[in-house]
């Protein structure tokens, strides 16, 4: 995990404090989740570790992300038992990352990884929780557009500026 991995969780708060803001989809959202302002001003005090706690699971995340938006780390988990014993496999892929280790390594292809994240992960997980809870489509769209943005900010930059190593 490098410095990249800690900024690119760092995304989710930025844009859900863009996002969720009253004057772009945060009073839609308010209404659409029945969410009061009397009941978000109760629970203010408690931000600091929403914030931490959303700050760590988005970190979750972007670990996760790496491995997707990557493509040369599946070849890694391919032998990542024979990385550790065999200095020979070791000078193998140190070889191989150094020919192909910059294939597809663009923030757009990571944003379009991060983006089909998001409509075949977060969407249907969304979509199915909203259905259980009796949520509206305005609802379940709302939180599938920010984690899309989310998503596809995070992969860009994980594919583009991360890093791989043996």
């Amino acid at each position: 995990m490098n410095y990249m991995t800690f900024v690119a969780a760092l995304i989710p708060l930025v844009i859900g404090a863009i996002w969720y803001n009253p004057k772009v989809m945060g009073t839609v959202w308010m209404n659409a989740s029945g969410v009061t302002q009397e009941r978000i001003e109760a629970t203010s005090k408690k931000m600091p570790l929403i914030f931490l706690a959303s700050y760590v699971l988005s970190l979750a995340m972007a670990v996760v992300l790496t491995t997707i938006v990557i493509h040369q780390f599946s070849t890694l988990g391919l032998f990542a038992m024979d990385i550790k014993e065999s200095a020979e496999f070791q000078a193998y892929m140190k070889d191989f990352l150094a020919k192909y280790g910059d294939r597809h390594r663009s923030f757009g292809h990571g944003a379009a990884h991060g983006g089909m994240v998001a409509l075949f992960l977060a969407w249907p997980i969304i979509a199915i929780i909203s259905m259980f809870e009796r949520r509206g489509w305005k609802y379940t769209a709302i939180h599938t557009a920010y984690w899309f943005i989310c998503l596809i900010l995070m992969g860009g930059m994980l594919c583009h500026f991360g890093t791989v190593s043996v």
